[in-house]
């Protein structure tokens, strides 16, 4: 049907609605029980913004409040449906997925992240990717191993565990 024969403004606003998927990673969908539940929060988030969106009376409106929560559901949907969930380490001989990690890079900062999966990640907030270059490099490392080389060499200092797990001292 012709863009004259609808109430859409032009084919350049049915087109802005209209958004491409976002990226799937090619690496294992690998989270934590914690990042599980953040998928599932922000999928039910998606549906619950697009329902909005669909009460809308203006069909150009509707679409372009209905864009974004839907490639956003068709995204979590994938993610949920390839999540492998990880269970915490149990150990803190080795540096592992869920692990907590402090290092100490060669300028002299010193920094500790949790490895977690790569929608979970917020370094911000003291998590990375297992799939960025710095934990990647940890991954099945101890404390006191040194990693990189040169300028950008990072010392193991502690490993430890989730939050949730580590005993209570005050």
């Amino acid at each position: 049907m012709s863009v004259a024969f609808t109430k859409e403004e032009s084919a350049e606003t049915a087109s802005e609605t209209l958004l491409p998927d976002r990226p799937i990673s090619p690496h294992p969908n690998l989270v934590t029980e914690t990042g599980l539940q953040a998928l599932q929060a922000q999928l039910q988030a998606a549906r619950e913004a697009y329902e909005a969106a669909q009460a809308i009376e203006d069909v150009n409106e509707k679409r372009r409040q209905s864009a974004v929560p839907l490639r956003d559901a068709r995204y979590l949907t994938e993610r949920l449906r390839t999540a492998q969930v990880i269970a915490d380490p149990s150990s803190t001989d080795i540096v592992a997925f869920g692990s907590t990690v402090t290092f100490s890079r060669t300028d002299g900062r010193v920094q500790t992240y949790r490895i977690v999966g790569e929608d979970e990640a917020d370094p911000k907030e003291g998590s990375i990717s297992f799939v960025a270059p710095v934990a990647k490099s940890l991954m099945g490392k101890a404390v006191g191993d040194v990693v990189g080389s040169g300028a950008q060499e990072i010392e193991i200092l502690s490993i430890g565990l989730p939050a949730q797990q580590s005993p209570m001292v005050e």
